[in-house]
């Protein structure tokens, strides 16, 4: 029940309206779990024509070597949560109808925590919207193997409405963002 009021408190009202702003200077981007429980994973620096410079905290991730590749990720007693750097070009900036370009910034994929390697199709990409200068996110599942071979030239929003499929949150650790 408690996901219920934490997922009506994050997105009771639409999510860009207008006259929406979008902040300015330093934030702190946090995962939340089902019962408000915040993991601080990062800072972010808003300037005021919407470009934007995200530093990752170092205490709560921890060094994993998973199918050959280095990954950064939080360690939940069920699930790890591993960070996913966007390996291609975007420009960095946001604005109040399109936060696109931090979506892609803010790409995870889950594993067991006692499994071995990982699984692609196990991507997390958080569905961010702005509310009273304030961005939050839900969890939406993805395959990863989307994102396997570089888009097109200048294609700088590879990814779809169809790679996108909405999540139970009550069936992941840390189904939502808050940047504030």
């Amino acid at each position: 029940m408690r996901i219920k009021a934490l997922a009506a408190a994050l997105f009771c009202a639409s999510a860009i309206g207008a006259g929406a702003e979008m902040p300015v200077g330093p934030k702190t981007i946090a995962l939340v779990d089902g019962e408000g429980a915040r993991v601080e994973v990062g800072d972010i620096l808003f300037a005021p024509d919407g470009g934007y410079r995200i530093d990752w905290r170092e205490a709560p991730f921890k060094d994993h070597f998973l199918s050959m590749r280095p990954f950064r990720c939080l360690e939940g007693a069920h699930k790890h949560w591993c960070h996913v750097p966007y390996p291609y070009a975007i420009n960095r900036a946001v604005s109040p109808d399109d936060l696109t370009d931090l979506e892609y910034d803010l790409l995870f994929l889950w594993k067991g925590a006692t499994e071995y390697g990982i699984n692609m199709w196990n991507g997390v990409y958080y569905r961010l919207t702005l509310e009273n200068g304030q961005i939050t996110g839900a969890l939406h599942e993805m395959d990863m193997d989307a994102l396997s071979a570089p888009p097109d030239t200048g294609n700088l929003r590879p990814l779809s409405e169809d790679d996108l499929h909405e999540a139970e949150a009550d069936s992941h650790w840390l189904p939502y963002v808050v940047i504030d």
